[in-house]
């Protein structure tokens, strides 16, 4: 039976078929999650199936799924990577959430469909309890539900596909750069939109909305400005194993750049 992929600070499980895949796809996604995959990098099947312990296939088709899932990159002849959006992306992205939510919070707003909030308000207590295990994994997909939940509330299929088309760009974009250290911020924001639509506050509820969104934006330029590059190795072993060692790091550096006359110093 083929082994499985190996969890930071578990023991290594037996498992097979879709079971493998899935963990495989679990563990790739929670170092995307996690800010940990640095942004632009290359994801080389072989190197992943080596740490893994699996074949070249089985790597090949897990990222083709995270592919469509749209959670990496595939460049024709070149691979799969990281997304590594542009501040450009990021702002043309933010600008399109805060117009549509806006839309969105003022029809909620003089709604009297009773059944929204408590979904939301439910919703809300699973965002506290991630945030206080300190779940990023968990708050990044509990935000972007918490934005879905509010625009299936109006029942409109059509705002629902398009909401959920520019989540699939906006939390890579999360995943990818903002520091973890601030990514459990934005429950108390949510909180305070659902409080305002309670009270039929609308204009308090988009003005909160943008606020939101503008403080995401300035978490991810803060996370751009911070992003170090880690190897696969690193990224994927397990917690309490060793580094990779400088000279190995070196070398791969002199491999990536291709530089005759790199030295190691």
């Amino acid at each position: 039976m083929t082994r499985a992929p190996r969890k930071r600070g578990a023991a290594r499980l037996e498992l097979d078929g879709a079971a493998l895949d899935d963990c495989i796809h679990a563990e790739i996604s929670r170092a995307l999650f996690e800010g940990r995959l640095t942004p632009g990098s290359k994801l080389p099947e072989h190197r992943l199936a080596k740490l893994f312990g699996v074949s070249r296939e089985r790597i090949r088709k897990v990222l083709h799924r995270l592919v469509a899932e749209r959670r990496l990159e595939a460049i024709p002849q070149r691979g799969v990577f990281v997304p590594n959006p542009s501040q450009q992306e990021i702002r043309t992205v933010y600008q399109a959430h805060r117009v549509f939510e806006a839309g969105v919070l003022a029809q909620l707003a003089q709604s009297e469909d009773g059944t929204i909030l408590p979904r939301v308000k439910a919703h809300l207590a699973q965002e506290r309890d991630a945030a206080a295990r300190g779940d990023r994994a968990a708050s990044v997909r509990l935000s972007g539900e918490f934005h879905m939940l509010l625009v299936d509330g109006l029942g409109n299929p059509e705002l629902s596909r398009f909401l959920r088309e520019l989540l699939a760009r906006s939390s890579l974009m999360v995943s990818a750069f903002e520091p973890a250290r601030l990514s459990l911020c934005g429950v108390d924001e949510h909180v305070a939109i659902a409080e305002a639509l309670e009270a039929k506050d609308r204009d308090r509820a988009i003005a909160l909305s943008q606020v939101h969104f503008r403080h995401i934006e300035e978490r991810l330029a803060q996370g751009i400005n911070e992003r170090s590059e880690l190897e696969l190795e690193d990224v994927f072993r397990p917690v309490g194993a060793a580094p990779i060692p400088s000279k190995t790091r070196k070398r791969r550096e002199k491999q990536r750049l291709g530089a005759s006359d790199f030295q190691a110093k």
